[in-house]
């Protein structure tokens, strides 16, 4: 079977949706004016922000406080009526990005028994970028005691002819409306269907044929035992925050059958890695506080570094100058994961600290500053996220970025946890 399925969807019943949905809780962490607004906007009316901890706030000393009143307004939207509950469907939706784009998605449950983030893993469901375990903790401490979960999570099928979401759109316009409503914050719009029975049946029908291992085989080029079906694009912290919470509880029930219990499940977006919305933007690499010239030559070192055309390059950037190198010894099947490898490596004795930027530009002007060297990466194509991850397993951490804050999901659906 495969890992997707229906779920028991809670929507609000009568709220202003602009003031409902806020994006998601890992966006704008070094902007506390973004949230601020946000809280004003939403001031006064039921909101997913009053559900959530925006990680700007996660090191701040009234923490336990935030995540009590979280709890508390869980449970008060609970049995105040704000939900009404969907059972057992999907819904379709249509978000219209910033740039105009609209991206297609399919909202239901994912089995945490079928996902495993560990590198290596082999699982229906995997990550595609290194997990840092020490990020889970915080998150499980909301998790705990939460009866309900809101997710900002989105798993990328691979699905070049449009057997799932495409098929499911394609028969929209006889679903029932949820909602259709603009995104506060320059987040676009967002309009959200109730997928017909036969429509879903559809859809879970087409995601196993793409789980299918021969085809899956055959595909790739091959000789797997298990497929990887879904693969993260956003969110992989909070799908490991549900899967070790998910873990604790069985071992705090020993014996007991928890098979059915809703925490066995996260509520997830799926959504086609060919959607022309999109799109891979490589995340770059600043180095301060070090000796530019001994990392340089570790670098030059340890990966073969020359001038010789290959097929892994990468830019070094000082002082606002770059210089194209390319890589002779990859230590991964892409640039961006050799020199993140070699980086790990040479830093703890050459010294320095390395920062992830969005923008060519940003990395030029930080690299004018002394004991600073950038390094730009290219971007990865769409068309080697699964291979990649099925061969190597989890890319490096901030492999690639999908789209801009703005364009990340809002909390809309949410789904009760407790048994």
């Amino acid at each position: 079977m495969t890992a997707f399925s229906k779920a028991d969807i809670l929507l609000p019943k009568n709220a202003e949706m602009e003031k409902w949905a806020v994006v998601a809780c890992d966006q704008y962490t070094s902007e506390p004016e973004y949230w601020a607004e946000t809280e004003s906007i939403s001031k006064g009316s039921p909101s997913a922000l009053n559900l959530i901890l925006p990680e700007v706030y996660l090191e701040d000393k009234d923490v336990d406080e935030r995540i009590g009143r979280i709890h508390a307004s869980m449970k008060e939207y609970l049995e105040n009526g704000v939900f009404e509950e969907h059972k057992n469907c999907l819904v379709y939706l249509e978000r219209t990005q910033s740039d105009g784009y609209v991206r297609a998605g399919l909202v239901g449950k994912i089995d945490l028994e079928q996902y495993d983030y560990r590198k290596g893993s082999k699982s229906q469901v995997r990550a595609t970028e290194a997990t840092v375990v020490e990020r889970i903790p915080p998150r499980i401490r909301i998790r705990n005691g939460a009866p309900i979960e809101l997710p900002h999570i989105m798993i990328l099928i691979d699905d070049p002819e449009g057997t799932v979401v495409e098929q499911v759109g394609a028969n929209a316009g006889s679903f029932a409306k949820l909602y259709d409503f603009k995104l506060m914050q320059g987040g676009g719009s967002i309009k959200g269907m109730l997928v017909s029975d036969e429509c879903a049946d559809k859809a879970l029908e087409a995601l196993e044929a793409l789980g299918d291992l021969d085809s899956f085989n055959k595909r790739y080029g091959l000789s797997e035992k298990s497929p990887l079906v879904y693969a993260m694009g956003d969110g992989n912290h909070s799908l490991a925050t549900a899967k070790e919470f998910y873990e604790q509880l069985k071992k705090a029930h020993p014996g007991e059958d928890l098979s059915g219990h809703p925490a066995r499940y996260a509520l997830v977006e799926i959504v086609n890695l060919h959607s022309p919305a999109l799109r891979f933007e490589a995340i770059h690499r600043i180095v301060t506080d070090t000796d530019p010239a001994a990392l340089k030559a570790a670098l030059t070192d340890m990966l073969a570094l020359s001038d010789e055309p290959s097929e892994q390059k990468i830019q070094i950037v000082e002082n606002g100058v770059r210089t194209d190198k390319y890589i002779g010894k990859p230590l991964s099947k892409l640039a961006v994961g050799s020199l993140q490898q070699a980086l790990d490596k040479l830093l703890p004795g050459i010294g320095g600290k390395i920062d992830y930027i969005h923008g060519e530009e940003v990395v030029e002007r930080l690299s004018r500053a002394e004991g600073s060297v950038g390094f730009l990466l290219p971007d990865m194509g769409k068309e080697e996220l699964f291979p990649t991850v099925i061969v190597d397993g989890a890319l490096p951490r901030k492999t690639f970025s999908m789209g801009h804050a703005a364009d990340k999901r809002y909390y809309v659906e949410a789904r009760k946890i407790e048994g």
